[in-house]
């Protein structure tokens, strides 16, 4: 792992993001869902600022990719740092670069003065899941998200 580096995404990587997105939504069974663009993406990500990325570089090759975005937590009184999505390519887990991509993260979040880091994992993905106990994450077991899209999301900002 010693030529492994990190190095925030660019403009021009918008492409590459959006690869790394799809790569994560065939892994989770979900390509359907993925409607990003590079347009999008490129507004909310560079334009906007709403998201960052980094990439776990191997000998200059991005073997991997980690979104994240800050939050705040009002009983902390302090932001944090989201971690939407990590993603390493298959043919490179199993070597550290999850786990280094994730100390890369809190690094981040600690250099920024944050108060936690977090994300959330999907139930079935149990080798995810052992992955983040082993390094003494702690499940949120009495949470429970939330979500509202597309046309609820529309109906719910109407007036009555």
């Amino acid at each position: 792992m010693n030529n492994l580096t990190f190095r925030a995404a660019q403009r021009e990587d918008t492409d590459k993001i959006l690869f790394f997105i799809r790569e994560l939504a065939k892994y989770e069974k979900m390509e359907d869902d993925v409607v990003a663009t590079p347009v999008l993406l490129e507004e909310w990500i560079f334009e906007k600022k709403k998201a960052e990325v980094i990439f776990p570089t191997v000998d200059g090759k991005e073997v991997g990719f980690a979104l994240f975005f800050h939050n705040f937590s009002t009983f902390l009184g302090r932001a944090g740092l989201y971690l939407e999505d990590l993603f390493i390519l298959p043919e490179y887990r199993g070597k550290g670069y999850g786990k280094a991509t994730l100390r890369r993260l809190a690094q981040i979040a600690l250099e920024r003065g944050c108060g936690r880091l977090e994300w959330s994992c999907l139930d079935w993905n149990q080798p995810s899941i052992d992955f983040y106990l082993s390094l003494g994450a702690k499940r949120m077991d009495e949470w429970t998200v939330y979500r509202l899209t597309g046309e609820t999301l529309e109906n719910m900002a109407k007036a009555d």
